[in-house]
């Protein structure tokens, strides 16, 4: 598929737009699709200033960027210093931070536009978007259902053709699941690809920065700039990331994962992911049908690990140092208490008991620990997969996106909605969800792709020969 970003880019080059012409754009659409909650905050005069340079240059014959000209957005998890960084919580409702994290950084150097800040599910624990403080984003697609999370706004921003591309955060699906839900891609790379440095911190070791995009060639692109080491995250890697040509390669191994595709999965989303297999053969690829035996085990591993990693994380929020503080408060404990009470929603405080209540004294050996144990055999079994496998194919959900309002009282089934993202991030994986048709109702479906640590490269030249089997 054409890559959307270098045709904007070709086109400012050219003089056939400008910068200027395309952060108005942007605008424009923005405010004509308000009503979706995608964005929680526009910069227009920031970004038509930062346009009206950027068309200096070009005009001026200087050197230009990579992404000359093209706007997006950030998950409101990212710090930025212009606009606020609420992380959809209340308790960050008026901080203003002074710096820009390494991501934002990266892109306006290559001449990228920041429009404005995504919403998402607060402090980036959700899979809807609805624990937004700020109210849900609604699905691109249908309005009546949810946008997907935590990364909803991003994913909604990109599907309804505000922005080429959004940054986004993914700890267990969360830049995938929304990407599936919308009918754009999602791509979560290998844990320490690019560096968390200036993100709100969800979980340490699962915790990811990845964009969400109209092609699988854009992902390539803003991933390219974004990989490497900054000095700030001591978990990124030296960059590894060479992008690579796009074609099938003819003897690829590819394992359909059985316990994906089977009984309580949609039946839409089960047969397309199942023709996609066929096409794939058709194309030249050996298909194999594999199975990850972990993979039931992967949700409860994920609610023990992540919420004692959150809870340790969300610690540093007590009105004290930034943030909202409870004006009644009338001692050191109510400033705490009441601020956090006030400044958390109910999906934060449920995963900051679970996360306090795993790692206290006499349950921290019976439940955190064998949790982590858990986690290393989920990983043998991954690495034992790759073995015979190039990559792994399976739905990136186990439904198209559901009515909003339809999970909000059963956390568990809300859960569920993560059930395939979830392995591929304990095991630090890159993964990545690509648009696979739609249902009967004409609601998007996601097939999630998955490849060996390190393979980002690979796996992104690999989900470009799909979207165009896909599409052919």
């Amino acid at each position: 598929m054409q890559s959307k970003i270098e045709q904007i880019t070709a086109n400012i080059k050219a003089g056939k737009t400008t910068a200027h012409e395309q952060v108005e754009q942007a605008l424009k659409i923005a405010k004509e699709k308000e009503s979706l909650h995608a964005l929680l905050e526009t910069f227009e005069d920031y970004a038509l200033k930062r346009a009206d340079e950027i068309d200096a240059k070009v005009k001026n014959g200087e050197k230009l960027g990579r992404l000359v000209g093209v706007p997006y957005v950030a998950k409101d998890n990212f710090l930025t210093s212009v606009g606020h960084t609420t992380a959809a919580a209340k308790i960050l409702d008026n901080f203003e931070s002074p710096i820009d994290a390494t991501a934002i950084q990266k892109l306006n150097a290559e001449d990228a536009i920041l429009i404005g800040k995504a919403n998402l599910d607060a402090f980036a624990h959700g899979g809807s978007t609805e624990n937004s403080a700020y109210g849900p984003t609604h699905n691109a697609v249908d309005n009546t259902r949810v946008a997907g999370g935590s990364s909803g706004g991003s994913a909604v921003a990109v599907a309804s053709g505000i922005v080429p591309f959004a940054l986004g955060s993914d700890t267990g699906g969360s830049i995938r699941q929304p990407g599936s839900f919308n009918g754009v891609v999602g791509y979560k790379p290998t844990y320490g690809m690019i560096s968390r440095y200036g993100v709100v911190a969800m979980a340490s070791s699962t915790d990811v920065v990845g964009p969400l995009t109209t092609t699988a060639q854009d992902a390539v692109i803003v991933s390219d700039i974004l990989a490497g080491q900054d000095g700030h995250d001591g978990t990124v890697h030296p960059d590894y990331f060479k992008p690579q040509t796009t074609t099938v390669k003819k003897k690829s191994v590819i394992g359909i994962i059985d316990d994906f595709v089977s009984d309580g999965v949609d039946e839409d989303v089960k047969k397309n992911t199942l023709e996609l297999a066929d096409k794939l053969g058709q194309a030249g690829c050996e298909i194999k049908h594999v199975s990850l035996p972990m993979a039931k085990y992967a949700l409860a591993i994920y609610y023990i690990v992540v919420p004692a990693e959150l809870s340790s994380n969300l610690a540093r929020f007590d009105g004290i140092r930034y943030g909202v503080r409870n004006k009644e408060a009338g001692n050191i404990d109510d400033v705490y208490g009441m601020s956090r009470n006030d400044g958390f929603m109910p999906e934060n405080k449920r995963r900051i008991m679970i996360g306090s209540y795993v790692l206290s004294s006499g349950f921290y050996d019976a439940y955190y620990l064998k949790a982590q144990k858990a986690r290393t055999l989920l990983i043998n079994e991954f690495n034992k997969l790759f073995e015979d496998c190039d990559y792994l194919l399976c739905p990136t959900a186990p439904t198209p996106a559901f009515k909003l309002g339809e999970n909000t009282d059963d956390p568990l089934k809300m859960y569920l909605a993560d059930a395939m993202t979830v392995p591929p991030s304990l095991a630090g994986l890159p993964a990545i969800s690509v648009p696979n048709g739609t249902d009967e109702n004409g609601l998007p479906i996601g097939a999630q792709l998955i490849g060996q640590m390190k393979d980002d490269a690979g796996l992104l030249n690999f989900a470009e020969s799909v979207e165009d089997i896909v599409n052919a």
